[in-house]
């Protein structure tokens, strides 16, 4: 008589699934990026001395070019008031934009991106965790601006509406001007190093353009330039919609400038961060 042997059952693994089984959730990308929005503003919050610049610059700006240059320049301190807050906004918003750079370069030394790196989360999260929590640097100068003036006497001259889209466009081109930082921020060496050539390249966009005396003002040879110089197309878009001056193209132009700003260093951002981690 034969006798059968039942080999025994293997058993069951225990532990995590492996990675191929395990569902993925729906919106990641979403989740991870709000998860390091809220890191970036906890470090914002937690050190309220980086704010200076959109806090207290502004209104240093504006008291000091209105007291000095209102006269010669337009005749009226109240007239260049009028003229020159949507000039400050544009140049103090896009300084804002080089804080990012020098952040995220701070981060990279500390070893904080070796720790991303370990996680499961996508290689983009924390770049654009960092561009969205920087959002609210550019809300702050824009209060911050606006409720100067008003302090000191401008008024809005068109409607809730208008100046709401003036603020907007100068937020949204600041967003995309910060990946221009993000990404020179993922290519240098040191952080000091990103904020002086932020700084190198923010001065002439904001003295070569129209914030703080007409195109027709400056000399022929550097007209060229301020005409296609993006803060002019951003200060005149402004213009127009606090003040109800001629538009013309230039918010489409401020649009277009956005869209190539992101098309461009966006993708190098991205690819300079994946050869540091």
């Amino acid at each position: 008589m034969t006798t059968t042997t039942l080999s025994p059952s293997r058993p069951v693994p225990s532990g995590p699934a492996p990675a191929a089984a395990r569902p993925r959730k729906p919106f990641a990308l979403v989740r991870h990026t709000a998860a390091l929005t809220r890191r970036s503003l906890i470090k914002t919050w937690r050190t309220p001395e980086a704010l200076i610049d959109v806090t207290l610059q502004p209104i240093i700006f504006l008291a000091i070019f209105v007291t000095i240059f209102g006269n010669a320049v337009a005749g009226s301190t109240s007239d260049y008031l009028l003229f020159l807050l949507p000039g400050i906004l544009a140049q103090t918003i896009a300084q804002g934009a080089i804080a990012i750079g020098v952040n995220l370069n701070t981060d990279m030394e500390k070893g904080i991106f070796d720790r991303f790196k370990s996680l499961p989360i996508p290689r983009i999260a924390p770049l654009l965790g960092a561009v969205t929590g920087d959002v609210v640097r550019y809300v702050i100068v824009t209060v911050v601006t606006l409720a100067t003036g008003y302090a000191m006497g401008f008024r809005i001259q068109t409607d809730v509406g208008q100046m709401l889209a003036g603020c907007l466009l100068a937020i949204l081109f600041a967003v995309c001007l910060s990946w221009v930082s993000v990404w020179i921020g993922m290519i240098v060496r040191t952080s000091g190093s990103v904020q002086g050539i932020m700084f190198l390249l923010i001065l002439p966009l904001s003295f070569g353009s129209n914030v703080f005396v007409q195109t027709g003002d400056l000399p022929g040879w550097m007209q060229g330039f301020v005409n296609v110089n993006p803060l002019t197309h951003l200060v005149e878009s402004m213009r127009g919609l606090f003040l109800g001056t001629p538009m013309g193209n230039h918010v489409w132009w401020t649009l277009a400038w956005c869209v190539g700003l992101v098309a461009v260093f966006m993708p190098l951002a991205l690819r300079a961060y994946k050869k540091k981690v």
